[in-house]
């Protein structure tokens, strides 16, 4: 039987090198070097062994006692994992707020549908919206139906004492004056913005509840506990007695 060395097509006036191959008793003891390699890391003192027993004890530590490395891990896991809900909610928002303002109602912008003192304020401002949302990439009934869900936003949330919807329905108002003043026309101008004007305060009524334009006054009242003086007396040492002469010493005279 032929070697496969010998089926290499050999090239005139160049040297062919055969592939190394090595031996049975080379692999064997690659393949003994790796066996001694993976029952070292899972001794006692291992590489594996003492990942696997942080692994193993990490639910009875808790966060506190478990070792860095799986705390690092843990975290990875869970920032990864807020991203991909977070992605997956971005799109599902998207799409959600995309289908609600394609099929949104049909309303006749510009149209005389209103009646009664309502007319006064609603037929301005979707004169105002059908003139000036012609360029946009939504409907003028879109825009109208945006403008209607904001400010119903700012009434409940302002009824609720929600900071933001309160400046959301001021906001709001403010917005809303502007167009029947700028909608209506100039002999009547005047009176439909005072209208607007009281609709929208009769309405804050209820959506600003609770907050008053008085000046806040804060009394501080400053109870002084009484203070307890402490005065330590330290006895004046004892006066050291003098010199006693012992009355049994008798001196001896000098010759």
């Amino acid at each position: 039987m032929a070697d496969h060395n010998d089926r290499i097509p050999q090239i005139p006036g160049q040297r062919q090198e055969r592939p190394y191959v090595p031996s049975f008793e080379e692999k064997e003891s690659r393949l003994a070097a790796l066996r001694e390699r993976w029952d070292g890391a899972w001794a006692d003192g291992g590489f594996l062994h003492n990942h696997w027993e942080d692994l193993r004890q990490a639910p009875e530590l808790g966060w506190q006692g478990m070792a860095n490395w799986v705390k690092a891990a843990i975290g990875l896991a869970g920032i990864s994992l807020v991203i991909l809900l977070l992605d997956s909610a971005t799109d599902v928002l998207a799409h959600s707020l995309h289908r609600l303002l394609t099929a949104v109602p049909r309303v006749q912008v510009g149209a005389d549908t209103s009646t009664g003192v309502f007319a006064v304020v609603d037929k301005p401002i979707r004169s105002y919206i059908a003139a000036h949302s012609a360029s946009l990439p939504i409907s003028a009934s879109t825009v109208y139906t945006v403008w209607q869900v904001v400010g119903l936003f700012g009434l409940i949330g302002g009824f609720f004492r929600s900071s933001g919807a309160r400046l959301t329905w001021t906001a709001w108002g403010a917005a809303s004056i502007a167009m029947v003043y700028s909608a209506t026309p100039a002999d009547s101008h005047t009176i439909a913005t005072g209208l607007a004007v009281l609709a929208w305060t009769a309405a804050s009524a209820f959506a600003l509840r609770g907050l008053t334009l008085r000046p806040a006054c804060f009394t501080h009242i400053h109870n002084a506990g009484h203070q307890i003086k402490l005065h330590i007396h330290l006895p004046a040492p004892a006066a050291q007695p003098a010199e006693v002469t012992p009355d049994n010493v008798r001196l001896l005279p000098k010759r």
